[in-house]
């Protein structure tokens, strides 16, 4: 009897070993997730910064990456900084940086980014120079639009297109598997109006800025539609969410009386709601 006893409970013992070995065995692995991109993926400004991370960088714990991979549990590789462009894909941004492409693998299974707006350093500049402009005018007529016109839209659509395109074709062919994203950029000044001299851009170039935008976030639609690359659009879900809003509703920073160091870039919030628009289109959530 004894014996049987003791069989009885060696044979239930292994049984009960064998389906906690198979369980373990069933687990899916963590996603191995690649970020990529420029300040607004890297959420240069929000505190505290990612000490793993280039200085340069100014990488958030808090980007819209690291929201990701929180709500996936997924492995992250991230690989954003602030400044890059396009070109920074291919090579060093900073000495002992590699290209961000050296981070993307044959088994990379998500990929993100945020790129484009510091391409040839149109968007940037225009708002730089916008903003002196309407500092010289106290906030009144279209100073910026008087000036240059239709060359930052000319610039966006013959250099930063294309330039885009290469950096997601790259991308592509290193991960051929992967869920590639790009996301637009969210609304950094309201359609018209504007908040001067919170956003020091003058009545009338407050329009003429939000169509470069446009324009800009178009290129990203058209360069991922070309790549068959998933845009992550946030024309709507950002309108409402410009620099012009009180705390706790604008998702980007304003140039005065802001609550982050690097301004007109967004905030915590911007990018929680960056990481859930992207995950909503990516059918992730």
């Amino acid at each position: 009897m004894r014996r049987t006893l003791v069989a009885a409970a060696v044979t239930v013992l292994a049984l009960i070993s064998s389906l906690t070995a198979a369980s373990a065995t069933t687990q899916p692995a963590p996603l191995r997730y690649v970020a990529m991109g420029d300040s607004y993926s890297a959420a240069s400004g929000v505190l505290p910064l990612d000490l793993t991370a280039f200085a340069g960088c100014l990488r958030s714990t808090r980007n819209y990456p690291h929201v990701i991979a929180a709500q996936l549990k997924a492995t992250l590789t991230d690989a954003t900084c602030g400044a890059a462009d396009t070109t920074h894909y291919f090579s060093s941004q900073y000495p002992g940086v590699p290209p961000q492409l050296d981070k993307v693998k044959a088994n990379t299974q998500l990929v993100t980014m945020t790129i484009g707006g510091n391409d040839s350093g149109v968007f940037i500049n225009s708002i730089l120079q916008c903003g002196a402009a309407g500092l010289s005018t106290l906030g009144q007529g279209s100073p910026c639009k008087d000036k240059y016109g239709s060359s930052f839209e000319t610039t966006i659509k013959q250099t930063t297109y294309p330039s885009l395109v290469r950096a997601l074709k790259a991308v592509r062919a290193k991960a051929p598997n992967a869920k590639v994203a790009i996301l637009s950029y969210p609304w950094i000044l309201p359609a018209s109006g504007g908040c001067y001299p919170q956003m020091p851009v003058a009545t009338g170039d407050v329009p003429y800025l939000r169509q470069l935008q446009a324009t800009l976030n178009d290129a990203v639609r058209r360069a991922a539609a070309a790549t068959g690359t998933t845009y992550v659009d946030l024309n709507t879900v950002s309108n409402g969410h410009d620099a012009c809003q009180p705390i706790g509703v604008r998702w980007v920073e304003p140039v005065l009386a802001g609550t982050n160091p690097v301004i007109v870039h967004p905030n915590a919030l911007g990018e929680a709601k960056m990481a859930e628009q992207a995950l909503r289109v990516l059918g992730l959530r």
